[in-house]
């Protein structure tokens, strides 16, 4: 926090987390609401993810020779232009809601991978890095804890509406602290760009070729876990729609908890058995919260669910930025986003979809033994020697 540009980072991602988690519940709960279906919620979270997946790639290929603080700024006023959208969107106009959603989340594919890349060069590649992310994290997950309840709270008060203009204002925020960055980043001019130049990079590089492989499958159960939270909480818990932000805020609590104890994880375990351990352990509690018999013992479990998983997104986050060149940095992270987005695109269209022929119950614990599997796979394709993880000091 003594690094005047770290401090802007890390402002303007909490000022921006906290209007984005607002709507975490605000959205899914609307739309299903307006359609009564696990179908159309599902969407919208398949929506999220076609941007990554579809132009990712690319742009951060582009990203790797342009001025990442500027690519920031303008991403976020894009951002806030696509949520204005929806205060004009009704019960007859759900397309536009999905437009929007389509419009934020290409902003995003441009803001995340520039984050991701802009962090190392603004604190180097050392131990301050991973106290960087952890920070970050921990900020996450303090926001995560407190911003879905208030969201239902707005919901069922000021209405929808409100919690947009949050949300608008909270970019427009980040965006004018953004452009305050003074550090900039040597860009790749000398090369023309290459399309899919991260995924060259990757499927060389066995480590993060391993980390790629293990967390797309991890991710893709825990998406199809997230698509159904909102059916589950209503139909199995037979609870109000807004009880689905008191298990995100559990989940903000476990992760508050992971991220203040990731730095000495780290120190504890190797790369692979970090993300094998915590995997398995985010997969029990699975089980746990999917077969829960109240609402009180879901949030203990949601808790048990975000602590071991909060360790496992910051040491894949910390290995990705340490192993990845600094000059394809971008690539490579838009590439990792883009694996995230198939994942999330895949279990919030295909978790709804099995529900039709197993049915919810079985459906959750057949997703929740998928995450077993992918923290096996995990055990077997990265690799155990730390010579393969690059670690470089500033």
């Amino acid at each position: 926090m003594r690094n005047r540009d770290f401090r802007r980072l890390w402002l303007s991602g909490a000022v921006s987390g906290i209007g984005s988690w607002l709507l975490v519940v605000a959205i899914p709960f609307y739309v299903f609401t307006l359609t009564g279906s696990t179908v159309a919620t599902g969407l919208t979270l398949a929506l999220e993810a076609l941007p990554a997946l579809t132009i990712g790639p690319w742009a951060g290929v582009l990203l790797d020779r342009w001025d990442l603080v500027r690519a920031m700024w303008i991403a976020d006023l894009v951002s806030a232009a696509a949520v204005g959208l929806i205060l004009f969107a009704d019960r007859d106009q759900l397309w536009l809601i999905y437009v929007a959603i389509l419009l934020e989340n290409t902003a995003t594919t441009v803001f995340r991978p520039a984050a991701r890349a802009l962090r190392p060069t603004v604190v180097g590649t050392g131990n301050e890095l991973a106290s960087a992310n952890a920070l970050t994290a921990v900020t996450s997950s303090a926001i995560r804890l407190a911003a879905p309840p208030l969201g239902a709270l707005l919901l069922a008060g000021p209405g929808i509406k409100f919690v947009l203009a949050v949300d608008i204002a909270s970019y427009l925020i980040s965006a004018v602290v953004i452009a305050t960055i003074r550090t900039r980043r040597r860009t790749t001019t000398a090369e023309p760009p290459r399309a899919l130049e991260g995924l060259r990079v990757v499927v060389r590089h066995r480590a993060l070729r391993g980390v790629l492989i293990g967390q797309t499958a991890f991710l893709t159960a825990n998406a199809g876990l997230t698509a159904l939270l909102v059916p589950f909480t209503v139909d199995r818990l037979q609870a109000p729609g807004y009880v689905v932000g008191y298990l995100i805020s559990g989940l903000g609590a476990g992760y508050l908890i992971g991220a203040a104890l990731s730095t000495k994880a780290s120190r504890l375990l190797g790369i692979r058995e970090l993300l094998a351990i915590t995997q398995l352990a985010t997969a029990a509690a699975f089980f746990a919260l999917f077969n829960t018999p109240n609402v009180p013992i879901a949030v203990a479990a949601a808790v048990l669910i975000g602590l071991p998983g909060s360790i496992l997104l910051i040491t894949a986050e910390t290995t990705i930025q340490r192993s990845a060149p600094a000059e394809v940095l971008a690539s490579v992270g838009a590439l990792f986003f883009a694996a995230d987005s198939l994942a999330l695109l895949v279990g919030a269209l295909a978790a709804p979809a099995t529900t039709l022929a197993l049915g919810l119950p079985l459906t959750l614990n057949v997703i929740a033994a998928l995450a077993f599997i992918a923290a096996g796979l995990t055990l077997i394709v990265v690799p155990r020697h730390p010579a393969h993880f690059t670690k470089t000091a500033r």
